[in-house]
């Protein structure tokens, strides 16, 4: 463990961060800078760091709009795909994320039952959301108990199965809906990142983010866990206790994600992917480009959801489907060329 942040490895990390991080405050700045009122990436920058010269109808679109807006899609992105990263780790497979393992579906179903209760987003959304995500994870690891619990084919098909039953959970659900409460449930469910503010997104990123070190610290775990569990067993790694932080960690805040803006998909397949691809398999590396590139890849769907209609807006996880599904094909054949 004491080599386990090599110079070359942080040298690395370092350029990787940097090239990511520009990336990133690119596409929030074009975030923040579109929209319905063209007003240009220079009156956003200056309204940004000089708001004493700015209109104030200006001030109030780009502070109590967009910029909570273009944060809380750069967190979600963050999330989503460290998430599927984890997955992916856990399960040595390239096409596992939340959503297959039905952990999103759980949570959703904890967050629609929040909703029709009249309980606020937070706590009380957020914390049936969880409530979700842990039942469903229960539910998961009971059904692939025992031996069969190291086997990633085992969680797969567990996953898939709960997965099933939830999606049918939340059509029976949303079927039982009142007629008020339907449309905002659906929208929501197709990823809904309009409803927000400064205080919601702080409050997900008080969530979130303590779970990003939590998983960056386990990087390099993860690096043996993908080596096998016998390799991993012998260099001292405790395989279940290791499965079970990473689940636990990446459920919460894919729960706290969901219940703040829905079901949102393909972010945690494509992201770790393309960046698989770019840096290597190093999580150590991985995680925390993972964190920026997610969020600038959730922040460029965003802003296309905002921008194309011609009137209103589209849910952002149109976009992240129409984008995602074809892109990760492309990427899935060029690994198997």
């Amino acid at each position: 463990m004491k080599d386990s942040q090599p110079a070359s490895v942080v040298k690395k990390m370092a350029w990787v961060m940097a090239l990511m991080a520009l990336v990133l405050g690119a596409s929030m700045l074009v975030g923040i800078s579109s929209g319905s009122t063209r007003n240009g990436y220079f009156s956003a920058f200056q309204t940004l760091f000089s708001p004493e010269k700015t209109d104030p109808l200006l001030y109030t679109i780009i502070w109590r709009v967009r910029f909570p807006r273009v944060l809380l899609a750069a967190l979600v992105g963050a999330t989503l795909s460290l998430g599927g990263l984890v997955f992916q780790a856990l399960l040595r497979n390239p096409l596992a994320e939340p959503y297959i393992l039905g952990i999103s579906g759980g949570s959703a179903i904890g967050a629609i039952i929040g909703i029709l209760m009249g309980l606020t987003r937070f706590p009380g959304v957020c914390l049936m959301a969880f409530a979700g995500s842990i039942a469903t994870l229960i539910m998961i690891l009971g059904m692939a108990s025992g031996q069969t619990l190291l086997k990633q084919n085992a969680l797969l098909l567990a996953g898939v199965m709960v997965n099933a039953f939830c999606a049918a959970i939340i059509m029976f659900l949303v079927s039982m809906t009142q007629d008020a409460k339907l449309h905002n449930i659906i929208f929501w469910l197709m990823g809904d990142l309009s409803m927000t503010s400064l205080s919601q997104v702080g409050l997900l990123a008080l969530t979130n983010i303590p779970c990003f070190v939590f998983l960056f610290i386990l990087s390099h775990k993860m690096n043996l866990l993908l080596m096998g569990k016998d390799l991993a067993q012998s260099m001292g790694v405790n395989i279940r206790l290791l499965m079970v932080m990473l689940l636990v960690a990446t459920s919460l805040m894919v729960s706290a994600t969901v219940s703040h803006c829905g079901l949102l998909g393909f972010v945690g397949l494509v992201i770790p992917h393309l960046l698989r691809l770019c840096f290597g398999p190093d999580h150590r590396i991985l995680v925390p480009a993972c964190v920026l590139g997610g969020g600038a890849y959730m922040v460029a769907c965003d802003t296309l959801a905002r921008t194309l209609p011609g009137q209103g807006e589209m849910p952002a996880g149109v976009i992240t489907a129409l984008i995602g599904a074809p892109l990760f094909i492309i990427l899935l054949k060029r690994s198997r060329s």
